[in-house]
């Protein structure tokens, strides 16, 4: 048996076991097990060696923080994907795009009054409300022509259209504009700064009930050594994770709901859907203004929290590092969404730099300036010095390796193999005289009378 046939037994092998042991479980408690699971592996993975690297408990936690608020983010954006192409089969390589008008939007509706550029000064919440309506507004003047054309085609229009929203907030024409006598602008290349989505812990920490939590919180921090603003931004990450579970449980009631069946029901032969009345095309477009307006969301919430945004976060790699980690956990899967993004945050996002800076405390090694230096000096720590000093090109390479992977052992991602039923109710688990009266016969062991 080759290795290859081996890992895929393996893997098989774990799936069964842990379906078998879970065979009794509801399918959000799968999914919780699972979705904790990764995480919890991934935390493990990075105490130990934040340990090894000598790291103090506010390092750690920081550490922690960090793969905890990238695996949100792309995990509130691989959900927002995959209800595009997980579930409907529209193959959408725009979200950076649709991100990007997210959060420009928000920038410029909370930005000051006085600022430069100027904004509306509106409250954030009205900020957030705003940047999604604009992102579904942008995502219906893309559907209406683009959902006519095939897929292949469609992607290259949501990839055009990303690129041109990406250079318009880049040009100078709109650096600096005028609406309704009131000088608004993107600030072109040097960016926007506004109120940071972060700025919602402040203003929860000043409610009755949760400055007290906030008060002890910061207390057993000090006490232990854990800074105020790693506890800062650990709340806010902890309301992204709220806003991840939130999100699940939306696109869940979508994907069991009469309209979750019809996306179903197009993503597997459109042409038959229509023909038993469905209106698939007003379906495509609801669909897609839907989740336009949660990857505009996702940005908002992932970018906005810095409060500054300049049009270099949204080049079309990020869209292909959120379809990368929707193949991880496997497309059609909302469990598998979260854990792709816990995956990809955690071994490709922020692993190859942690792995730099435990190397680097323990290795004094040389960087030869290429890899033919690196090759000829017969050295393993002089190649080593060399994929540490270009760990961020090498990333790309990790990432190519693991889709290489992943079509060899798990094509269908580590949740993909998966049936949601598309039945408005699960009769997988009825009784042997149901099932028997069901398929015309009689349960087993009753004669005829």
């Amino acid at each position: 048996m080759s290795a290859r046939d081996r890992v895929g037994r393996a893997v098989v092998d774990a799936r069964d076991a842990f379906e078998e042991r879970t065979e009794g479980y509801a399918r959000w408690q799968v999914d919780l097990l699972l979705v904790f699971g990764f995480l919890f592996a991934s935390y493990v993975l990075f105490v130990v060696f934040g340990l090894a690297l000598g790291l103090s408990l506010n390092g750690i936690v920081s550490t922690l923080r960090r793969v905890t608020f990238f695996a949100a983010v792309y995990a509130i954006l691989t959900l927002a994907l995959n209800l595009h192409w997980g579930y409907t089969g529209l193959f959408n390589i725009g979200v950076a795009g649709f991100m990007a008008v997210g959060v420009y939007t928000m920038a410029i509706l909370t930005a000051p009054i006085d600022g430069s550029p100027a904004g509306f000064g509106l409250p954030l919440p009205l900020g957030i409300v705003g940047g999604m309506a604009a992102a579904a507004l942008v995502g219906l003047v893309a559907a209406l022509p683009a959902l006519r054309l095939r897929a292949d085609y469609f992607a290259i229009v949501t990839l055009g259209l990303s690129e041109i929203i990406r250079l318009s907030v880049l040009s100078g024409s709109l650096r600096e504009f005028e609406v309704g006598g009131r000088e608004l602008g993107t600030g072109g290349g040097s960016g926007i700064s506004f109120t940071a989505t972060n700025s919602v812990i402040p203003w929860l920490l000043d409610l009755p009930l949760l400055s007290e939590l906030g008060d002890a919180l910061f207390a057993v921090g000090a006490a232990v050594g854990i800074q105020a603003s790693v506890i800062r931004s650990a709340l806010y990450t902890f309301v992204l994770l709220c806003c991840v579970i939130a999100l699940y449980v939306l696109l869940a009631r979508i994907a069991y709901s009469p309209f979750g069946r019809v996306l179903k029901a197009i993503r597997d032969d459109e042409l038959a859907a229509r023909s038993l009345g469905k209106h698939t095309q007003a379906t495509k477009i609801k669909v897609f203004m839907l989740g336009c307006a949660l990857m505009g969301l996702g940005g908002i919430l992932w970018q906005g929290s810095r409060g500054f945004v300049t049009p270099e976060s949204f080049m079309p790699i990020l869209t292909f590092y959120i379809f990368v980690a929707l193949i991880i956990g496997g497309a059609g899967s909302n469990a598998g969404s979260i854990v792709g993004g816990i995956v990809f945050a955690a071994a490709l996002w922020e692993g190859p730099p942690f792995v730099r800076r435990i190397v680097e405390a323990n290795i004094s090694v040389r960087a030869p300036p290429t890899i033919y230096d690196a090759v000829v000096a017969a050295d393993p720590l002089a190649l080593l010095g060399y994929a540490i000093g270009n760990l961020d090109q090498i990333r790309f390479m990790l990432v190519g390796v693991v889709l290489i992977l992943l079509m060899l052992w798990r094509p269908d991602g580590v949740l993909g193999h998966r049936k949601e039923i598309a039945a408005a109710t699960d009769l997988s688990h009825r009784s042997p005289r149901a099932a028997a009266a069901a398929d015309g016969g009689r349960p087993e062991g009753e004669d005829d009378e």
